[in-house]
């Protein structure tokens, strides 16, 4: 049976009535589901404690890291743990906070199924992150994060969370989402994310 991760924010949900799809992408060969939930069945491998936390402390905070550049060293140093304990892990899920989840998956891959989610939303826009929509779609605009200040003023100590990155983005495109000038929005890698429209 699917585990079913818990713990989402209340602004954080899946509208079962308008759900999107994504192809989501791999990390040194592992599929990677930020705020989306795989199609596959699967069982956990890692969750609960503290995780493993990221930080900015050598640059004092200005210099934050990315999202993507937060995922692919937790891959890394999960892959390292578990190697020692001879356990495999197909993809990682995060939900929220600074933790992320290793999953192994139980049943059979196939065309349909392979490295696809449903995205959830923050604030009610979609959002497709380190994942391809599988509708068709047309680039709207640019999306910049900014500063993130608690980092800032915490020389780093207190990093913002995936979460908290992507609520940046989200808070940005509120007034175009709610006039539907765009559909949803995607953050592939670096510092920022682009709008979109669907268009079928």
């Amino acid at each position: 049976m699917k585990k079913v991760l818990l713990g989402l924010v209340l602004f954080i949900g899946m509208n079962c009535f308008a759900q999107q799809k994504s192809k989501v992408q791999e990390v040194n060969g592992i599929e990677v589901y930020l705020l989306a939930e795989p199609l596959r069945e699967y069982e956990t491998l890692k969750s609960g404690g503290k995780g493993i936390q990221w930080g900015s402390a050598i640059t004092g905070g200005l210099i934050n890291e990315s999202i993507a550049t937060k995922v692919t060293k937790y891959i890394k140093k999960l892959a390292k743990e578990y190697k020692y304990e001879n356990i495999g892990f197909d993809a990682i899920i995060y939900t929220n906070g600074k933790q992320m989840t290793a999953i192994k998956f139980t049943d059979e891959k196939t065309d349909e199924n392979d490295r696809i989610a449903i995205v959830q939303k923050i604030e009610g826009i979609p959002f497709f992150v380190m994942g391809e929509p599988i509708t068709e779609y047309e680039f709207v605009k640019s999306i910049g994060g900014g500063l993130k200040w608690k980092s800032a003023l915490t020389g780093g100590l207190i990093n913002n969370s995936i979460e908290q990155d992507l609520m940046k983005f989200a808070k940005k495109m509120d007034k175009k989402f709610r006039r539907k000038q765009i559909s949803a929005i995607i953050y592939k890698r670096g510092k920022k994310a682009n709008a979109i429209k669907f268009t079928k």
